[in-house]
C-alpha cells in the first residue's frame, strides 16, 4: 500500500537532475511536495470547522462525510486519468446518472439481479467512455466537445429511459448494502493491520527497486513520514469510526479502487504510457507507445468509474431519479482531482489526489450544512478553493519550466 505523498512529486529525485536537494518551499512551489500541501489544507479546514460547530469532529458526522464523498472520490479516480492525458470529460455526471438508471430499471422493473444490474450499470458507463474516447481519436475533435455532447446527450437518455414516473427507488438489499454496511470492529482493525503492514512492504520493495536501478534512495524523513502517516491515521480512523456504526463498506470500496489505480499508475506499463503520453505526446508516439490505443482505454475507464460511482450514489440515496449525475456531481468530480492535486496540463498527478481532494470538498460542503450555510455560499467557497488550485498548478508548472523540469 502507498500513501497520497508518495504518489507524486518524488519520482524525479532519483533522476540526475533530481539529486539537488531542494527545500520544503521550493517543492511546493513546483508542486513536487506531493500531497502534503492538500493535506495541511484539509487539517486548517477541519480546525476551522471543529471551532465552529462541536460536532464536526464528532464520529456520527465524520462517517457520515465519508458517505457522502465515496460516489464523488470514485468518479474522480476516472478523471484523474483523463486530466493525466491532458484531456477533459465532462460526461462523468451524466454517465454516472445513466448506469445508475440502466442497473435501477434492470433490477426493479425487470427483476434482473443485483449484480447483474450492477455489471450492466458498469459495462454501460464503459462502452459510453470507449465511444468518446475512439469518436475523439478517430475524428481528432477536441475530448472537450464531445464529452460536453455527451453530458447533454445522456442528460437527454436519463429522462427518455425514467419515463414519466422520473424515479426508480431500489430496495434490492445487494445494492443498498453497499453504502448501508457498517463493518464489524474486528474486521475495521484487521484492514487497519493489513494496511500498516503493507506500507512497510511497499517501502521496502521500492527502495530494493531504486536500489537495483541505481537511483538515489529517497530520503529517510520522506519514508518515515509515509510510514507514520498510515501507523497514526489507519488505527485513528478505525477507532473514530468505531465510535459511531462502524467503517463503512463505501470507504473500504473507495480504498480499494484508490490503491488499485494507484499501482496500475505507477507500477505498469500502461500507467507509465499514460503519463509518457499526458507529458509529451508526440515523443511518447516516436518511443513506440499506442497513443490512440491508450487515449481510448483511459476514457473506457472513466466512464466505467463514473457508472461505479452512479451505483454507490444510488445506494446512497435508494433512488434513482431525474436529477441523478446532475447538479454539482461533475463540477465535484473535476474539482477534486484538481484540488487533490492532478494537473490540468496533463502527465502529473496520482489516484490518491481523487481521495484529499473529494476529503476537502467533501469537508466544506459538509462544514457549511452544520454551519447552516446557503448553497450559494457553498458554491462560492468551492468555487475559490478550485481557482486557487488551478493557479498553484500554473504556478507550479512555470517553476518547473524556468528550472527546465518540464
Amino acid at each position: 500500500m502507498t500513501t497520497p505523498s508518495a504518489a507524486k512529486g518524488e519520482p524525479g529525485l532519483g533522476s540526475k537532475r533530481g539529486t539537488e536537494r531542494l527545500d520544503g518551499l521550493t517543492k511546493i512551489r513546483r508542486k513536487e511536495a506531493g500531497s502534503l500541501p492538500v493535506l495541511i489544507g484539509l487539517v486548517v479546514i477541519w480546525g476551522i470547522f471543529a471551532s465552529l460547530n462541536e460536532n464536526f469532529l464528532s464520529a456520527r458526522n465524520l462517517t457520515n462525510l465519508v458517505l457522502q464523498i465515496a460516489a464523488m472520490g470514485t468518479m474522480s479516480v476516472g478523471v484523474v486519468l483523463v486530466l493525466l492525458l491532458g484531456e477533459i470529460d465532462l460526461s462523468v455526471g451524466a454517465v454516472s446518472g445513466l448506469s445508475a438508471a440502466v442497473m435501477a430499471i434492470l433490477n426493479v422493473e425487470h427483476g434482473a439481479s443485483a449484480w447483474v444490474s450492477i455489471a450492466a450499470a458498469v459495462a454501460s458507463g464503459a462502452a459510453i467512455g470507449a465511444l468518446q474516447g475512439a469518436w475523439s481519436t478517430r475524428f481528432r475533435v477536441p475530448s472537450f466537445v464531445v464529452t460536453l455532447a455527451g453530458l447533454l446527450a445522456f442528460q437527454g437518455a436519463l429522462l427518455w429511459a425514467l419515463g414519466s414516473t422520473g424515479t426508480v427507488n431500489v430496495y434490492d438489499p445487494v445494492i443498498v448494502s453497499l453504502a448501508g454496511t457498517f463493518l464489524p470492529p474486528w474486521i475495521g482493525w484487521t484492514l487497519a493491520a493489513l494496511g500498516m503492514a503493507a506500507i512497510l512492504l511497499a517501502e521496502g520493495l521500492s527502495a530494493r527497486r531504486r536500489s537495483r536501478a541505481g537511483l538515489a534512495p529517497f530520503s529517510r524523513i520522506a519514508i518515515g513520514t509515509r510510514i507514520a502517516l498510515v501507523w497514526i491515521l489507519a488505527p485513528a480512523v478505525v477507532a473514530l469510526l468505531d465510535g459511531d456504526r462502524g467503517v463503512p463498506l463505501a470507504l473500504v470500496l473507495l480504498l480499494g479502487v484508490v490503491i488499485g489505480f494507484d499501482f496500475l499508475l505507477r507500477r505498469t506499463r500502461f500507467g507509465r504510457h499514460v503519463f509518457a503520453v499526458g507529458g509529451n505526446a508526440e515523443a511518447a508516439r516516436r518511443a513506440g507507445i499506442r497513443a490512440d490505443g491508450i487515449r481510448v482505454a483511459v476514457f473506457t475507464l472513466s466512464g466505467a468509474l463514473a457508472a461505479c460511482g452512479g451505483v454507490l450514489a444510488t445506494s446512497r440515496l435508494l433512488a434513482v431519479n431525474q436529477s441523478s449525475g446532475g447538479g454539482d456531481v461533475l463540477l465535484n468530480a473535476i474539482a477534486a482531482a484538481v484540488i487533490g492535486g492532478t494537473s490540468l496540463f496533463g502527465g502529473q498527478g496520482t489516484a490518491w489526489s481523487a481521495l484529499t481532494g473529494a476529503l476537502v470538498l467533501g469537508s466544506i460542503s459538509n462544514g457549511m450544512d452544520l454551519l447552516a450555510r446557503p448553497s450559494s455560499v457553498k458554491f462560492m467557497v468551492t468555487g475559490g478553493a478550485l481557482l486557487l488550485a488551478v493557479t498553484i498548478d500554473a504556478l507550479g508548472r512555470a517553476e518547473r519550466k524556468k528550472a527546465g523540469r518540464v
